[in-house]
Parts: structure tokens; C-alpha cells; sequence
């Protein structure tokens, strides 16, 4: 990977908490070595009453991504919420890889005859 993406973890009406956004941090770094064309990584984690909701934004090469979890504590939704980034990743890596792959299946070369 040659660059690192822009990682960034918002707080909203809520005290920082290092070990959450460190957490958070590392994990979307890893997701970024899998996926090089990711280039920024958002996360807002809110509380609604006694559950915290995470929003999530991820840009990449030609695409935006968006996802939101919660949970009872501020890091099991972060992790919820970067599982399902981490599929919508996945499935769009995917989707570029095999119409390549079915497209060159479709057309293949022509055959030339010997003489």
C-alpha cells in the first residue's frame, strides 16, 4: 500500500474516548491494506439514549460507501459498523474483478487459422 487513508473518528455530545478511537484507527487501516483504493474512513459515534450509534462513511476510488451500527457500548458498534463496511468493500472489489473476468470470458480471442 502506498498511502495511508485518511482516518477519522468523530465524537458528537460525547466525551473522547482514546481506546475507541485508537481501536477504530487500527482496524480501519487493516480494512485499508486489503482494499488499497480506499483514500478517507469516517466514523461519528453518537449516544441515543442507552445505545451508541455509529455512522460510518468510507470513500474510495469511484465510490462512497455508508453504514451505521449500534450497540450498548461505543466500541462493540464501532466493530459492528466496520464488518459491514468491510462487506460492502468486499463486495464491490468483487463485482469489479469477476465483470472483468466475465467480460473477457464473453469476447474471447479469435483463433487464427494455420495454413
Amino acid at each position: 500500500m502506498s498511502e495511508r487513508p485518511n482516518v477519522v473518528t468523530t465524537f458528537k455530545d460525547l466525551e473522547v474516548d482514546e481506546a475507541v478511537r485508537e481501536a477504530i484507527a487500527k482496524r480501519c487501516l487493516q480494512i485499508a491494506e486489503e482494499f488499497p483504493e480506499v483514500s478517507r474512513m469516517e466514523t461519528t459515534i453518537a449516544q441515543d439514549g442507552v445505545r451508541y450509534t455509529v455512522h460510518g462513511h468510507v470513500t474510495s476510488k469511484g465510490h462512497d460507501l455508508g453504514a451505521q451500527a449500534e450497540a450498548s457500548e461505543p466500541g462493540p458498534a464501532a466493530d459492528r459498523l466496520l464488518d459491514k463496511i468491510e462487506r460492502q468493500l468486499r463486495t464491490l472489489h468483487d463485482k469489479r474483478i469477476f465483470t472483468q473476468r466475465r467480460e473477457a470470458q464473453r469476447d474471447p480471442p479469435k483463433k487464427r487459422g494455420t495454413a
